[in-house]
């Protein structure tokens, strides 16, 4: 069985998250680009907004009042490099790799297909929520008339 982690010179095996997570090369740069491109920016963007909900928290903005900003742009820019290594962690990045090497076996509907498609979708929701609609007047009619439901 052969051991997935790196070598050190000296023989020591390196490996794991934390590891991964302060180096600065891109593992498998030419594999999964689209899938690992849009999860970055998934990543950095929720990075982002973490970083804006946590300047406008009370205590935080009390804590770092001098510094507000530059506790802003921090995490910002911690945010960021989490969302770069994440998606150049091996294991993460190996299943981004077979999600866009899937996503190209899919077969995707022509134009026509997908309108066909769309039109058979909103007919069959307005339809259900009509027969919806009908049956809450019929039961609502059974049960004034049994006397369950009065109207006032």
């Amino acid at each position: 069985m052969t051991s997935m982690a790196k070598q050190n010179p000296d023989g020591s095996a390196r490996s794991g998250f934390w590891w991964e997570l302060f180096q600065f090369a891109m593992y498998k740069p030419h594999q999964g680009r689209i899938v690992r491109q849009l999860t970055f920016l998934a990543v950095a963007i929720l990075g982002c907004l973490a970083a804006w909900e946590m300047h406008s928290v009370r205590f935080l903005s009390e804590l770092f009042s001098g510094s507000r900003y530059a506790f802003l742009i921090l995490f910002v820019v911690i945010g960021i490099w989490f969302a770069y290594r994440i998606v150049n962690y091996s294991r993460f990045a190996d299943f981004l790799i077979a999600v866009e090497a899937e996503m190209n076996k899919v077969s995707w509907p022509t134009k026509s297909e997908l309108w066909k498609a769309s039109l058979v979708v909103i007919f069959v929701i307005f339809f259900m929520a009509a027969l919806l609609w009908a049956f809450d007047i019929i039961w609502t009619l059974i049960f004034q008339l049994v006397g369950i439901r009065y109207v006032g």
